[in-house]
């Protein structure tokens, strides 16, 4: 009881000092947790994708297309339960900026491969019926005020033209990490015109994805997937959907290298700014210290003064900043929803934030607490006195 009532008055004897190294702890972890946050977010779409859904698209790229001929012979590779496609249709909303991910896909095969959508029943028939109907996540109809049966203009940036779309059901997520911003609707609506307009690029496809029976016979399905169609005019690269996904991560790699960089300088800069302001304040109290041992105290109890005081100063800060990061990461989140579909705190990253704060204020107090309780009185007295 009489270290902690030591320690916390030692705290707040120098007000100024302990509330500047306080702020500058609170925006480091803020700092370090939005940045740990972002990383997050890049990767939100390989850590939500499912391991029973494998992707398939031209061995080349995917700007080549796939002959939707593909479908039939896919649903007869062993383990394959269900078949989908799919089709990155790229539209735009009255002006660019309002970007979200917009894909024509066959929607009956899209409804059970993907589950994590949860739509409502009456919502889910409405959009099986209608050829000209859409689903959207309830993100994306937030940001636009879009609601069940208003009718919705793209304009097409791959395929030319006002696509006019119905809205027919607003989904939401299973889970946090899903992503809500999508617009979906049906590849037959788009091929018929294709057919009409452009009848070369009919029939073709983005992407299949298949579902298989059981996680384990992924990569077989995988290879035989492959084999089958090797040496053909269109060969195919299969792949997880979380590789699938980690593919284009991996484009900007070096960014995310810079990210993880930046946060680490950023707890490197504030421990550099913790450790002077516990030097400063052992070096004040060196007379203290010796005086201390002088009435009996030992080296562990100076020790743990220096090191209660640290820690109380950065628990402070870091629960500050750990709060803070919240409404920031939600305002940041709503502000770039159409770059980051997903942007949530994870617990992940709190405990990341904890363990910072605590390095940091073990790191700044070892010094100053080693020097301390190696002390020879007569030398703490000569120095201070």
């Amino acid at each position: 009881m009489f270290t902690l009532k030591m320690v916390f008055k030692n705290v707040f004897r120098h007000k100024l000092r302990t509330a500047l190294t306080v702020l500058g702890i609170t925006i480091a972890i803020l700092a370090f947790g939005m940045l740990r946050t972002i990383i997050r977010a890049w990767y939100a779409g390989a850590e939500a994708s499912s391991s029973t859904r494998l992707i398939t698209r031209n061995a080349v790229s995917l700007a080549f297309f796939l002959p939707i001929s593909y479908k039939d012979k896919i649903r007869q590779v062993p383990g394959v339960k269900e078949v989908g496609y799919s089709y990155w249709f790229g539209g735009i909303y009255k002006d660019e900026k309002n970007f979200f991910p917009t894909f024509a896909t066959e929607a009956k095969a899209a409804m059970d491969l993907f589950p994590e959508f949860i739509l409502p029943p009456d919502e889910k028939a409405a959009f099986l019926r209608d050829r000209k109907g859409a689903i959207v996540g309830i993100k994306t109809a937030e940001r636009f005020g879009w609601k069940v049966g208003d009718i919705v203009t793209l304009r097409g940036t791959i395929f030319p033209g006002d696509w006019d779309f119905i809205i027919r059901g607003i989904y939401r997520g299973a889970q946090k990490g899903t992503d809500e911003t999508q617009f979906i609707f049906h590849y037959a609506y788009l091929n018929e015109s294709l057919k009409k307009t452009a009848p070369y690029r009919a029939d073709r496809v983005g992407w299949f994805i298949e579902g298989v029976e059981r996680p384990e016979m992924a990569a077989d399905a995988a290879v035989a997937i492959d084999k089958m169609f090797k040496n053909s005019l269109a060969e195919t690269l299969t792949e997880t959907e979380k590789a699938f996904q980690l593919s284009f991560i991996s484009m900007t790699e070096a960014i995310i290298v810079v990210i993880r960089l930046v946060s680490l300088i950023v707890i490197f800069i504030i421990m550099s700014v913790m450790a002077n302001t516990m030097a400063m304040t052992a070096r004040e109290r060196t007379r203290e210290y010796a005086v201390m041992k002088t009435l009996g105290f030992g080296g562990w109890h100076i020790t743990a003064l220096i090191f209660g005081e640290s820690l109380f100063i950065a628990a402070i800060g870091t629960g500050a900043g750990i709060a803070l990061t919240f409404p920031a990461a939600r305002a940041f989140g709503d502000y770039l929803s159409q770059y980051f579909p997903v942007f949530i705190v994870y617990r992940s990253t709190i405990y990341m934030d904890m363990a910072a704060g605590f390095a940091v204020s073990a790191a700044a107090a070892a010094f100053p607490a080693w020097r301390a309780s190696r002390l020879r009185i007569a030398d703490g007295l000569r120095r201070m006195g």
